[in-house]
């Protein structure tokens, strides 16, 4: 372990310098700046990382990615490949023994892989002969609630639709995806409130834009792309404010790696007022906030849009009383923070309407998250600032189709007018009863209740909560299947039977018949365009996620009513039908041919809000703080910068000053004195919920700024003391943001 000053401004030449080394390393220079070229281009690659949108119109032919983006393309491209002849050299235990950073740097897989029942070596399989065991697992099951469907947020439009269509037909809604993980709790509370689960921005809107309020989201490392958007917004005039337990490089300045001037100079300053709240405090800032703004409003008027709020929302009267019964000083002091930066948010709200607030996932995992998502729909409809120019609300999706999936029916509690629409127009029954969630299918496999777990994309053991527990679930599981472009953990924590199938990488041609194929991705903010590969694939061997679904669906389904063949010749078939089935697809294959895309519709965008009432909705929130004893400290787990979530791209957290290592706990300088701990210290951390010792053993100790009683650990490494049974209310996400723990010295 290294340690050095965390860094003062984000990008620049050395974000520069490690996009260079890693398309280096992993494909040549030649190669990885051809597909780099194409990368976020109208008719070019989407990137697989994050989903923050591209420009409607201008976008740079330099480069419109970002470090991360480069990152995760040079994985993708690797010029590395493992096949029979690894996996024959190669036992699932020795493979066991390494990082998940070495996991990955194995190279792509390009050949379907097979781990009999009680073999520690996987071993090359026929498609055909893979397709047939699923097949004949599925059909062997008791009930088809007893197999698991999960989805990664990479997954295609495309491939999405006809996978939940596939999974639906076979009788399940058992299909936990990323989601469930990451932003159900913002869906759950936006579509309560507001009658949409999603955002209801515009890129365009941050450019004119009065605040922007950062709250729960570090963009320098999850969304780089984003941190030029805020650096437009300031030029024009905008505010920001962040509200973040840790300062975080991005939020303080960035220098565009773009602009010479920016790169020679100083860089931008992004935020203006930085609220460095305690961990879980966030919704009591915002009662605070809002406790202030309708002070100020009862004093001297003019404060709130009370015509908005007259005839655009419900439940103010019964809002304004919660308020007024709450504590304003208790509430002060559960943020940690000074009353009179507090207020000086307050009244910088005060004075304006064009409000956005964004968030990430340091809202949405805490047992409160659902109440905090409403309380920061509370704030600006009490502004008026959804629904107009420059204004409302921003979730920041982490993954680049995850808000994709949800719209075309990932969803282990589908809408019925979902269900109508697939009986109408495939002429089957879909189930009705709710599915399994990410939480719920771990539970349900590790009680025995489901055996068969199929995971599309994605890193299911590394992802989830409570590592120990998971595993044990997975491991009862008689077959567990993995799409997959890369090695990783849960190709090692395995069913009684494992299969690894390979498929497509976004870059990769897609090509059918003669014919280039393209998908369809949506990002954060309701834009649909399309993605065409321009890289020949590293192997023959290797298929589609759509043609996978198809040929999975045609070995298990006997009596099948779609038509699975055409689906696999030609994606537009398969476009044809989201068209018919999704709301809002109306003419997809000629939209979607648009070099900028299209946007789906939006109630919040266009103040229709709520179903029936046409209103938006005005919530009364508890605010309960997570109780802390003696000798606890409340843990939230992080990414680090040299990673895209479980995708380990280098050992190096550049921002943060952290090198060469991600075993390490962040800790208050106080915190540390208190127990006796020096930088570099190794300690073990445990927690104990529901009566259970969860161990994670040897993290290095590193002072950090973060406020008094809070730490912050890397996720996957400290996933093994998220509870299974520590969720959100409402959502069912796991907490992985307000973990009890202490700390105790490591012993040898």
């Amino acid at each position: 372990l290294k340690l050095g000053k965390p860094k003062e401004t984000a990008a620049g030449m050395p974000a520069v310098m490690s996009s260079v080394k890693h398309i280096i390393a992993e494909t040549g220079l030649s190669k990885g700046t051809k597909v780099l070229l194409a990368l976020n281009q109208m008719g070019g690659v989407d990137c697989p990382g994050c989903a923050w949108p591209d420009p409607d119109d201008d976008r740079s032919k330099i480069g419109e990615y970002c470090e991360n983006g480069a990152k995760a393309i040079a994985e993708e491209v690797s010029k590395k490949s493992i096949g029979p002849e690894f996996f024959q050299g190669h036992s699932v235990s020795e493979l066991s023994a390494l990082s998940d950073y070495k996991l990955g740097k194995q190279g792509r897989i390009i050949h379907p892989m097979y781990l009999p029942a009680g073999s520690d070596h996987y071993e090359p399989i026929s498609w055909d002969k893979a397709f047939a065991l699923i097949g004949t697992h599925l059909n062997a099951l008791a009930s088809p609630d007893e197999a698991i469907f999960y989805t990664s947020g990479r997954t295609s439009n495309e491939a999405a639709f006809i996978y939940q269509l596939f999974v639906r037909e076979y009788g399940t809604n058992n299909l936990p995806d990323c989601s469930n993980m990451c932003h159900e709790s913002s869906g759950v509370a936006l579509g309560e409130t507001l009658g949409i689960g999603k955002g209801s921005v515009k890129l365009e809107d941050f450019y004119i834009a009065e605040v922007i309020i950062v709250i729960g989201q570090n963009p320098g490392t999850n969304h780089p792309r984003m941190l030029s958007a805020l650096e437009k917004a300031k030029y024009n005039g905008a505010k920001i404010v962040t509200v973040n337990p840790i300062k975080e490089t991005g939020l303080l300045g960035f220098k565009h790696p773009q602009s010479v001037k920016a790169m020679l100079g100083s860089g931008t300053t992004l935020t203006d007022v930085y609220l460095q709240v305690k961990i879980n405090a966030d919704l009591a800032l915002l009662q605070a906030i809002n406790i202030m703004l309708l002070q100020m409003h009862e004093e001297r008027g003019g404060v709130l849009d009370q015509s908005f709020i007259d005839e655009k929302t419900e439940g103010y009267t019964a809002y304004r009383d919660h308020l007024q019964s709450l504590d304003l000083d208790d509430l002060i002091t559960q943020t940690g923070l000074p009353r009179d930066k507090v207020a000086y948010v307050a009244d910088l709200l005060a004075r304006k309407n064009k409000i956005i607030v964004c968030w990430a996932m340091g809202l949405t995992q805490h047992k409160n998250a659902v109440y905090t998502i409403k309380e920061v729909v509370n704030l600006l409809l009490l502004k008026g600032s959804v629904g107009k120019p420059g204004a409302g609300t921003c979730p920041v999706r982490g993954h680049s189709n995850v808000q994709g999936d949800r719209t075309m029916g990932i969803h282990e509690k589908p809408p019925r007018r979902l269900l109508d629409s697939i009986q109408e127009n495939f002429g089957f029954a879909p189930p009705q009863e709710h599915g399994y969630d990410v939480v719920n299918a771990i539970k349900a496999m590790h009680d025995g209740s489901a055996k068969v777990f199929f995971g599309m994309g994605g890193n299911f053991i590394s992802a989830t909560p409570d590592t120990m527990y998971t595993a044990e679930a997975l491991e009862k599981c008689d077959l567990t299947v993995h799409v997959s472009t890369k090695l990783n953990r849960s190709h090692l924590v395995h069913g009684k039977a494992a299969l690894i199938l390979p498929c497509l990488g976004r870059t990769d041609k897609d090509i059918v018949d003669g014919e280039l194929q393209i998908v369809s991705v949506e990002n954060s903010m309701g834009v649909v365009h399309s993605s065409r590969g321009s890289l020949t694939p590293v192997s023959e061997d290797l298929l589609s996620e759509p043609e996978i679904v198809c040929r999975m669906a045609q070995a298990t389904l006997a009596n099948s009513q779609v038509d699975w063949a055409s689906y696999s010749k030609n994606y537009d078939y398969i476009r044809n039908d989201i068209e018919n089935t999704i709301p809002g697809f109306g003419d997809y294959n000629r939209r979607v041919r648009q070099p900028e895309g299209f946007y789906l519709p939006n109630v919040a965008r266009n103040q229709t809000f709520r179903a029936g009432s046409g209103t938006a909705l005005f919530s009364c929130s508890p605010y309960e703080p997570v109780a802390q004893k003696e000798g606890e400290f409340l843990m939230m787990t992080v990414r680090s910068h040299d990673q895209f979530n479980t995708t380990i791209y280098g050992l190096d957290d550049r921002y943060r000053g952290i090198y060469n290592e991600r075993r390490v706990i962040m800790m208050n300088e106080q915190d540390m004195t208190s127990l006796g701990l020096s930088a570099k210290d190794v300690v073990d951390l445990y927690n104990h919920d529901d009566g259970i010792e969860r161990k994670a053993p040897k993290f290095l100790v590193v002072p950090y700024d973060i406020p008094r009683g809070c730490v912050a650990t890397y996720f996957p490494e400290a996933n093994v003391l998220v509870p299974i049974n520590s969720t959100a209310d409402k959502s069912n996400t796991p907490n992985s943001k307000s973990v009890i723990i202490t700390i105790k010295p490591s012993v040898s």
